[in-house]
């Protein structure tokens, strides 16, 4: 626009100088316009059959008309009229998924059935132009403590089982306030409800408040019917909402442009977040959580330059005051069964496939199982007879309190986690030749485990001999170089032990004979 004013500025100033009698040398020195084209501006002045001073009292696009008088676009109105007719089909094959069409494959085509149409970088321009006119955003303002638009980012992230070395994926639940752009960011064990709720109680917990709508998309464990006019919400949804005194809400299906925001800040969760957790490494799912909390309170604490305020400022000062206050609870969302209790005394909750222990007495009963995200209670006739801290992030797994074991197993189990200190104060309680003993048997092996059994055994053998016998026997056997479970269960056996203190033991003596050679000999 600027250029055109500035050529219509020098045209009047062509007629000016025409009106008065000017020469076209003299016009050319003082405009600095060629002569050529000065001519040409002559030649439509007289071609108009109208004075100069009559020109000169037209409007800009009077003027504009005659002296740069459009050209003749019958040929291209037709060319553009035809291909204006394909646009919005080319515009959809472009935006399909997986198609991997291109501008050129599609121009290509539409040459093939028009060779007089437009070429490559016209049928470019007038395609990208409609998309763009097809995609034109509305700038939307939004209400301070307004609405609270929720999402799961597209990409999870990892935890690693320990054992297995197994990746383990943990979706991302992201919530943002579009106000402040304040948001909220928690790694899941799953992106099922009874994980979904809870994670939404812990966002309004840390907004400190609760806004008077909640905005997603149609995610199924929302909304149990899309409508763009009046979408159905599960009846969790609808109680977890007016717990909260709160409103669902739901977009429009496949339309993420509903919750800019958010998309906005899975965005900015993807750089400040996850970048910052490529290289490391977590075993569970709480060390992920407590790491994605440090980082997510740095990404709100960040300036943004547009605004000369960090988030959380933005939200402090705009929205914070005006949430309403959260409920006294949280809601609380647990989950029923049934099950029954198997033979290992274990009830399995079919979600996770883990299996949680019961009292050995109620094998083969049915009980009910209560669950929520944290906590797994079993009750058998109104009463709990379990409660176990529920495994999230691994299936397959036990959670056995010992309490609930039989009196065989409970030993056996205790049994494989002996230490070797464990023994030696066992032993050092019947006496110090009982604790002697037992330390030369751990240290008899190659490997102190090896020897576990046979100290357990003489610490046994006290409950049929008595502490007092057992301590004799040990003294007895510390006279031998090597001392075994098997000598000090010999000598008790054989009453041994009981002679006189005085007696000391000695390893019957071979008789001599001819067969028997001396240590000279080895010499």
């Amino acid at each position: 626009m600027a250029n055109k004013a500035l050529t219509m500025l020098q045209v009047r100033r062509i007629l000016k100088l025409m009106m008065e009698e000017c020469s076209q040398r003299e016009i050319h020195r003082s405009t600095g316009i060629h002569r050529l084209t000065l001519k040409n501006y002559l030649h439509r002045f007289k071609s108009s059959g109208k004075p100069f001073a009559e020109l000169f009292a037209l409007s800009d696009h009077e003027l504009s008309l005659l002296v740069h008088p459009p050209r003749s676009t019958k040929t291209s109105d037709e060319r553009y009229a035809d291909l204006s007719t394909q646009l919005k089909h080319l515009s959809e094959e472009l935006g399909k998924k997986n198609s991997h069409v291109t501008k050129q494959v599609l121009w290509e085509e539409y040459l093939q059935e028009r060779p007089t149409g437009y070429q490559y970088s016209q049928f470019c321009y007038h395609v990208e132009r409609y998309m763009q006119q097809r995609d034109a955003t509305m700038p939307q303002q939004h209400q301070p403590g307004y609405r609270l638009q929720i999402d799961f980012a597209g990409d999870p992230l990892w935890i690693i089982e320990p054992l297995t070395r197994e990746r383990l994926e943990c979706p991302v639940l992201v919530c943002t306030l579009p106000c402040s752009s304040f948001f909220y960011v928690e790694p899941l064990s799953s992106a099922r409800q009874e994980h979904l709720i809870p994670a939404l109680n812990r966002a309004l917990a840390y907004l400190g408040g609760v806004p008077k709508n909640i905005l997603s998309d149609n995610m199924k464990q929302v909304v149990t019917k899309a409508s763009r006019y009046e979408p159905l919400f599960n009846e969790l949804m609808e109680q977890w909402a007016l717990h909260y005194q709160t409103n669902m809400q739901a977009t429009r299906i496949i339309r993420p442009k509903d919750k800019p925001s958010v998309e906005g800040s899975v965005h900015h969760a993807y750089q400040q977040i996850y970048a910052r957790l490529r290289n490391e490494e977590f075993t569970s799912l709480n060390a992920l959580k407590y790491r994605v909390l440090q980082l997510l309170d740095n990404a709100n604490d960040r300036l943004m330059t547009d605004y000369g305020k960090s988030r959380r400022e933005r939200f402090m000062e705009l929205e914070q005051e005006l949430l309403q206050p959260l409920p006294r609870t949280d809601f609380a969302y647990k989950r029923e069964t049934t099950a029954t209790v198997k033979k290992n005394y274990h009830v399995i909750l079919g979600e996770d496939r883990c299996q949680y222990s019961v009292p050995h007495e109620h094998i083969g009963k049915i009980v009910k199982v209560i669950y929520d995200e944290a906590v797994v209670e079993v009750f058998l006739n109104f009463q709990r007879i379990a409660l176990h801290q529920r495994i999230v992030g691994r299936r397959g797994i036990y959670r056995t309190v010992e309490e609930h074991m039989p009196e065989s197993h409970r030993r056996y189990h205790q049994q494989q986690g002996w230490t070797e200190d464990d023994f030696t104060c066992k032993a050092a309680a019947v006496g110090p030749c009982t604790e002697e003993a037992v330390l030369r048997i751990l240290h008899s092996k190659a490997f102190v485990q090896q020897s576990f059994d046979a100290c357990l055994g003489i610490i046994r053998l006290q409950k049929k001999y008595g502490p007092s016998r057992l301590e004799a026997a040990c003294g007895m056997a510390l006279q031998v170089p090597s001392v075994s479970y098997r000598l000090v269960h010999n000598i008790l056996e054989n009453n041994r032990d009981k002679a006189s203190a005085a007696a000391e033991y000695h390893a019957p003596m071979l008789p001599f004979h001819d067969n028997i050679r001396g240590k000279e000999v080895y010499n």
